[in-house]
């Protein structure tokens, strides 16, 4: 860098006026390429005695300053005996809030003379300079007042500087410092709090203690907080109500309802508020019966009438899941106030009742009844819930003319719902033009991303949150989790754990259950059993999600003794976990353990639940065991599409492709629709019996259902026409499919393979590999199956080799066998027995039946026999392979008479 001595702006002291402003421009462009001396130059001026511009300039304020405090000492805070750093002045302006400190460098000399004259004045006048320090914050509002802005510790310090000086603080100050520490969580503050309390006498005082047992509450203390209650020798009706409300507050229902009847038991009569918390204790945990109970005793006090309590009444039995008695205590209210309606519309949003919450809007709006920003986001949860995207849109035209669309919370509903339904590019735009956002904001567009299977999105929006330095909590990272999980991004998943652990979410019970759930569709089993292992409480979540974990992998036997395990550790199963079990069983399949699990849940009541049976549907199908699945199909309330789908499914299993046709004809005439699910299954039953003319019917459906462009169902329908010998239609299809993944371009090969068109299937494979899709191991299995047929033997091999070398495939039994199949029809018998002697793994018995044919087929005696022999020693009751050796020595002249 260029530079030069100068006493404000150094390197400019050059003579000619021109060079000075090249050197300006110079300076201005790029300001980095020069030394600025200006701070070194004040300092080497005040070493010396001389002054700066900013200097003198100061001083002169400081002077004014001097005077004004002389002039009025009131109007100025006496920080001298109660601050704890230098920093903070000793004198600041209670309205300007400039500062003075006594020894600034810049104070004229007339203050210190001044000073000491006014501590002599104070010391004659009687008292210490800290005692009349400590009487200036009066009747304890200062102390109030710092609370209320949030400065604990100084307002604290006051009132320990007026106990160490045994000067009373008023009662006022501990009530501010309460509050404040309430307010702000701050229970290290409100501990101290507590200890001058005592010292000062106070923790006698009702009024005192209730507000200690509302401060532990609210910091999340509930040891604490019972602990001042029951040392209490006083309770008034605002004690028991600061504790009742405190365990309702943290869902502890039964507690909360434990304690109201103690109170009653007192003598003391509940008032209006008592009766709002207890109910509110009620719905957190479903507790109908003492909900009615409260309701009684409500009428018998005459509160029923009140507009808040029956709020609370509406709300207390909507939670419950009891919407008849919510309406009707909500039809007979006297007077509703928009609390009301919102109440009654959030209890229709909760059941999934989407469209009777809007319904019940509408007819608000003809009451009068003006929306709050709470009634939006209840209706836009709604609308989420039914995916109702016309109607979320008229609600966002009314939040923008109501003035709403600024409010934090409505743009977060906002964004939820349109994510919900589908429609990420609004819900997108809704968050963009957010003037604020928080945690929740980000939270809603990530799990929108999530939801729509768009994971790396979702991910890519989260590492976009932490530029901008919004902190996740525990919902995000379970939205981020499931993202992970969708894709199955092991990698990420393993940082977000370890963001996870820095910031002291491991232990939140929804966290843990999410991280084993992430690590086992991620197909990590060992990381989700280390997490599983290490949460210190589990509940029903994280048994099912480390159960499904063994499901998914095709663990059922695991899966299933975890969930004795889980029984032995009393925790209750519910309806998902019975689900997963089912599908564990399904898995392996294990009838028996399947009828075991369907007891237990006629006995736990869950036998009606369509989820539930369903599963049962699936299980006893996949089991083989038709009549059972029938049976549970039949005696099903309620049928879905899940459930015709489960049995259709069954049906194919089984290799009933006509009668999988005939249900889904009576699924029809009951006018279900099925899915693309059915239709992939439908797809198969028409390939099972090829079906043609029903598969170009359902062909016609798919497209009229707009399930054409679904990658999967295309895929089916390439797979159907290719087996039904239709290359051409399933060619057609494959072409016009907008997106193809792995198991299209499968379906298409296995049709040139299942033709005996071996050629176009390896110039299928070239160009799959040329579009950038990789081929796995069923790819393989049906290009060496094409080479079978068309007798391709190098390029089998060529293939084989290639397969061999990715370092991302494994060649299974499947392969070994197309290969001994491939050599076997084109006569390398010899070859095809010493590739099975070369073989790394053991050959199985399919392996051994494929050379066993090809040797029937060229009449080859001793390879068939050898064949034979291993056959036998792997399933010695194999009848097939008795009847082959048979053909062989029947077709050889001689050789029977010989093996007599």
């Amino acid at each position: 860098m260029d530079g030069c001595d100068g006493a404000w702006i150094s390197c400019l002291e050059i003579g000619q006026s021109a060079t000075i402003g090249r050197l300006w421009q110079e300076f201005f462009s790029n300001p980095p390429q020069w030394w600025d001396k200006r701070l070194a130059a004040m300092v080497q001026c005040q070493q010396q005695g001389q002054s700066t511009p900013e200097s003198s300039g100061r001083a002169v304020r400081i002077e004014q300053l001097w005077q004004e405090f002389y002039s009025d000492p009131s109007k100025w805070w006496d920080n001298r005996y109660i601050k704890r750093t230098p920093k903070y002045p000793d004198f600041k302006h209670k309205n300007t809030n400039e500062g003075l400190w006594v020894e600034d460098s810049l104070n004229p000399s007339w203050v210190k003379e001044k000073m000491a004259a006014m501590a002599w004045n104070q010391t004659q006048s009687g008292g210490g300079l800290k005692s009349k320090v400590l009487a200036s914050f009066g009747n304890g509002d200062e102390v109030c007042k710092l609370c209320g802005e949030g400065k604990l510790k100084e307002a604290l310090h006051i009132v320990e500087l007026m106990v160490e000086q045994n000067t009373q603080a008023p009662i006022n100050s501990y009530v501010g410092l309460l509050k404040g520490c309430a307010k702000r969580k701050a229970l290290a503050e409100g501990k101290q709090v507590h200890a001058l309390i005592v010292e000062c006498g106070l923790d006698l005082n009702t009024f005192i203690g209730n507000l200690l047992v509302d401060m532990y509450a609210k910091c999340g203390s509930m040891l604490d907080a019972r602990k001042v209650f029951n040392t209490m020798p006083k309770h008034n009706l605002f004690s028991w109500t600061a504790i009742i409300s405190a365990y309702a507050n943290l869902g502890e229902g039964d507690e909360a309802i434990d304690l109201f009847q103690q109170m009653q038991q007192t003598g003391i009569v509940p008032d209006k508020v008592v009766f709002v918390v207890v109910l509110k204790a009620c719905g957190r945990i479903a507790a109908l019966e003492q909900g009615k109970s409260l309701h009684a005793q409500i009428i018998k006090s005459g509160f029923e009438s009140d507009v808040i309590v029956g709020s609370a009444l509406v709300d207390m039995y909507a939670k419950c899941g009891c919407l008849e008695h919510g309406r009707q205590v909500f039809n007979n209210m006297h007077e509703r106030d928009v609390v009301s309606w919102n109440v009654m519309i959030a209890g229709y949003a909760q059941k999934g009742l989407g469209k009777e919450a809007i319904d019940l809007y509408e007819e608000m709006k003809q009451e009068d009844v003006q929306p709050s920003n709470v009634t939006y986001v209840v209706l836009l949860n709604a609308c989420a819930s039914i995916a109702a995207l016309e109607q979320g849109k008229q609600l966002h035209s009314r939040i923008i003319k109501s003035g709403f669309e600024s409010d934090v919370t409505v743009g977060n509903a906002l964004v939820d719902m349109y994510a919900k339904c589908g429609c990420l590019e609004y819900g997108r735009q809704v968050f963009n033009n957010m003037h604020e956002r928080n945690a929740v904001s980000w939270t809603a567009m990530i799990a929108g991303y999530a939801q729509q299977g768009l994971g790396k999105e979702a991910l890519a929006l989260y590492e976009q949150m932490k530029q901008e330095g919004v902190q996740p909590d525990n919902v995000t990272y379970v939205v981020l989790l499931k993202a992970c999980a969708s894709i199955a991004a092991l990698e990420q998943g393993k940082k977000l754990h370890s963001h996870i652990i820095t910031n002291g979410c491991e232990l939140d019970l929804i966290v843990g259950s999410a991280l084993v759930d992430m690590y086992a569709k991620c197909g990590s089993i060992e990381h989700a059993c280390q997490v599983f292992n290490g949460m210190h409480e589990r509940n029903v979540v994280s048994w099912n999600s480390m159960i499904a974990g063994y499901a998914q992998r095709g663990l059922g036997k695991e899966a299933l003794t975890l969930y004795e395990q889980m029984k032995e550790e009393c925790v209750q199963p519910d309806d998902v976990t019975y689900v997963v079990l089912l599908k564990a069983c399904a898995s392996i399949p294990a009838l028996e353990r399947g009828k075991e699990l369907h007891s237990h849940i006629i006995r736990s009541g869950f036998e009606m639940d369509t989820i539930v049976c369903d599963a049962l549907v699936d299980m006893y199908a996949k089991c083989g065991s038709i009549e059972r699945a029938l049976q549970v199909f039949n005696n099903m309330h309620e049928r879905n599409v899940v459930s015709w789908t489960a049995l259709i499914g069954g049906y194919v299993q089984q290799g009933l492709g006509k009668e999988a046709l005939a249900l889904y004809e009576q699924m029809k005439e009951e006018g279900m629709k099925p899915d693309n699910t059915t239709y992939v299954i439908l797809l198969k039953a028409c390939a099972s019996v090829a079906a043609m003319k029903q598969g170009k019917e359902l062909h016609s459906h798919i497209i009229r259902s707009g399930f054409e462009s679904d990658v999967i169902v295309g895929s089916a329908l390439v797979d159907m026409y290719a087996k039904c010998g239709s290359i051409e239609h399933a060619r057609q299809v494959f072409n016009n499919m907008h997106e193809r993944d792995v198991v299209s371009w499968n379906a298409m090969i296995a049709g040139y393979a299942q033709q005996g068109l071996g050629m176009e299937a390896l110039i299928f494979l070239e160009q799959m590999q040329m579009e950038g899709t990789k081929p796995n191991e069923v790819t393989y299995v049906s290009v060496l199956s094409a080479c079978s047929q068309s007798r391709l033997v190098d390029e089998g091999h060529q293939l084989f080799d290639s397969m061999c070398k990715d370092p991302g495939l494994t060649p299974t039994m499947d392969h070994y066998a197309c290969m001994v199949d491939l050599l076997g029809r084109a006569g390398c018998l010899t070859d095809a027995e010493n590739f099975i002697n070369k073989m790394p793994v053991q050959p199985d018995v399919v392996v051994w039946m494929t050379l066993l044919g090809a040797a029937r087929n060229h009449g080859h005696v001793e390879i068939g026999r050898r064949a034979f022999n291993s056959v036998v020693k792997l399933e010695p009751e194999n009848a097939a392979a008795y009847v082959l050796l048979s053909n062989i020595y029947a077709a050889a002249p001689g050789c029977m008479r010989k093996q007599k």
